[in-house]
């Protein structure tokens, strides 16, 4: 039984990896734009939808395979983010946190052929403190392209550790897989040894 992971995402193929788990890694190639243009529901159906998407479409091609899709929603207000596409996007997104809180909701489906086997969604709430223009830089240096991959331009697992006054909730979930729910799910279904 072979397991698959929807995803390119560096922080989800290295929690695979250090748990011990493995996986090939797929891209699932969904047009996330213009899906959460036509969607309408509250962010946690949107990360649901998106993560179902992500593994339907490896599934189709994978029959045989458990397929692990996930995908992430950051949410400030009533504001919905997206992955900054650009530097000066990302102080964008910098700035408009700041000072505030913002929930980050993270969803998983595992599927095989067709069939949804299982899904979760899990929230984590994070504080940001007030960020000068002179840190915003500075940060941004330090982290370079890599936080264009992530929906609120920070690590947490690298210098983005340093934006926040408090964060509530699974560490795992702010890095985008509920893993330990996964981990337990997938044993139950016979793929992780017990």
């Amino acid at each position: 039984m072979g397991l698959i992971l929807a995803s390119t995402s560096a922080a989800r193929r290295a929690m695979f990896a250090n748990a011990g788990v493995e996986a090939a890694f797929l891209p699932a190639n969904v047009d996330e734009s213009a899906f959460k243009a036509s969607f309408s529901g509250p962010p946690e159906a949107l990360a649901l939808a998106l993560a179902r998407e992500k593994a339907a479409a490896v599934a189709r091609v994978h029959e045989q395979a458990f397929v692990v899709g996930a995908d992430q929603v950051l949410v400030c207000g009533a504001k919905i983010f997206d992955k900054p596409d650009s530097r000066d996007a990302a102080a964008a997104h910098l700035r408009a946190l700041s000072g505030r809180g913002h929930e980050l909701i993270s969803a998983v489906c595992v599927m095989r052929g067709g069939e949804v086997l299982w899904t979760h969604v899990e929230a984590a709430r994070l504080d940001m403190r007030d960020l000068s223009e002179d840190f915003i830089a500075r940060y941004l240096a330090a982290e370079g392209e890599k936080i264009l991959g992530c929906v609120g331009a920070y690590r947490l697992e690298g210098w983005g550790a340093q934006l926040f006054e408090r964060v509530e909730g699974d560490y795992f979930t702010i890095l985008g897989l509920p893993l330990l729910p996964l981990l337990g799910f997938l044993r139950a279904a016979g793929v992780l040894a017990g």
